[in-house]
């Protein structure tokens, strides 16, 4: 840790660890879907195949030095990253997840900064709500609640 080749490193030993351990995984049909960004994990099974438990004890078994913490589904939900997965009968919808250490602050629109950085969080706000596949009335929700981010940061609606 700390060296500026440390997340390269972390990066490459991870891809052999998913060549070595989830490709079987994934070939079995076991696991019937894997992503990962940096080191949060998104894996789904086939409950005829694996369970939960089996899974986590693979993983866990990768490497000594390695600990995998499971974070399991409340309700048919489970969030992964900004992401609130639901299951339904037939079908996942997504929705925009917020942690709740959240807090709406941005640079304010008064600052020195320029103004392309302070553009930058509704830049990123925004295309997330258009090119996530959301359900209509989340999207307006979402909208509400960046028009209300950027009031409560100075800025004026006609910007954003």
């Amino acid at each position: 840790m700390g060296s500026p080749i440390s997340s390269t490193l972390v990066e490459i030993y991870l891809q052999y660890l998913e060549v070595m351990y989830v490709k079987h995984c994934r070939e079995n049909k076991e696991i019937t879907y894997y992503k990962r960004y940096v080191d949060d994990i998104l894996i789904i099974f086939d409950q005829n195949k694996t369970s939960e438990d089996t899974v986590h004890i693979i993983m866990n078994n990768t490497d000594e030095h390695l600990e995998f913490k499971i974070s399991r589904e409340d309700n048919k939900t489970i969030y992964y990253l900004d992401l609130s997965i639901n299951r339904n009968a037939n079908n996942v919808d997504l929705n925009i997840y917020r942690k709740p250490t959240y807090i709406d602050i941005t640079i304010h629109f008064t600052s020195n900064h320029p103004y392309d950085h302070k553009l930058e969080a509704f830049n990123y706000y925004i295309n997330r709500m258009i090119t996530m596949a959301i359900m209509e009335q989340t999207v307006k929700q979402e909208w509400n609640k960046i028009l209300t981010m950027a009031h409560n940061n100075g800025f004026p609606e006609h910007i954003i």
